[in-house]
């Protein structure tokens, strides 16, 4: 997405990620559950959820563009510690006392990463903070959701309301399709499909515990990738606040997991 927006606006960059992925679960999703697949439960959930992914992926893709790629990812990490607060409000779920002490260092792993301004904040970390911000949203609704949904459906449709949701906005940001590099498109909506998919599929038959050391593995790969593509390498500050995040967020996860697990045997 960072490459492709030295040709295309991230508005269109994300439309076309959009659009592409879902052209590539819609027959899936029939193929597993015939025409069910277009009446899922809780359809205003599926639309919320895709209108946040729009919202997400543009941020990310805005704030990409100006920040190093380890550091954007770094930032976006910020996601499980919302999480962790926002839960109790929307979801009524207890959280660990000591998951707490998690969420402070997470936070301040991001402060070190990001290390902000206070007399003028940076205008592109702050969209990768938004984007953050609506990816703990979905996981709250895949939370809601559960385990009701088949994993390529709701994937499928968030493809679709995402898609459908960046339209009226195509118009300011059109490139004709001649000059789309197509390959690039064509590898993004596939590598698009395949992890929001297995994401999904993970949450719904495992723990979080379980799977935050894999999952955090995002950051490492981040800072592979911009070292590689971009010539960009954490500075010592931004090292200190990705293990910071790292050992919190997996901190918070098992505390959690281990909240569920007590939870369980008490029933």
């Amino acid at each position: 997405m960072k490459v492709l927006t030295e040709e295309l606006d991230p508005v269109l960059v994300a439309w076309l990620r959009f659009v592409g992925y879902f052209s590539i679960l819609l027959p899936l999703a029939i193929w597993r559950t015939g025409w069910r697949a277009f009446a899922p439960p809780r359809p205003q959930l599926q639309v919320l959820r895709g209108v946040m992914l729009a919202i997400g992926n543009v941020a990310f893709i805005m704030g990409v563009q100006h920040i190093a790629f380890g550091n954007a990812i770094a930032i976006l990490y910020i996601y499980p510690f919302l999480m962790i607060i926002f839960a109790p409000i929307f979801l009524g779920e207890k959280v660990a006392a000591s998951a707490w002490f998690g969420v402070v260092g997470g936070f301040t792993g991001v402060l070190l990463v990001m290390r902000p301004d206070p007399f003028g904040l940076d205008a592109h970390a702050m969209m990768i903070v938004l984007s953050g911000v609506m990816v703990s949203m979905q996981m709250m609704i895949n939370r809601k959701l559960g385990v009701a949904v088949d994993p390529i459906v709701m994937s499928m449709w968030g493809g679709m309301a995402a898609s459908i949701s960046l339209i009226p906005f195509l118009p300011a940001v059109w490139v004709p399709p001649l000059h789309w590099p197509l390959g690039m498109l064509a590898l993004l909506a596939v590598i698009s499909a395949l992890a929001q998919t297995l994401m999904i599929m993970a949450l719904a038959r495992a723990t979080a515990g379980s799977l935050a050391p894999f999952t955090y593995s995002e950051i490492v790969s981040g800072i592979c990738l911009g070292l590689i593509m971009f010539g960009t390498w954490p500075d010592p500050l931004a090292w200190a606040g990705m293990i910071f995040i790292i050992s919190s967020g997996v901190m918070v996860a098992r505390a959690q997991g281990q909240l569920v697990l007590r939870r369980r045997e008490k029933m």
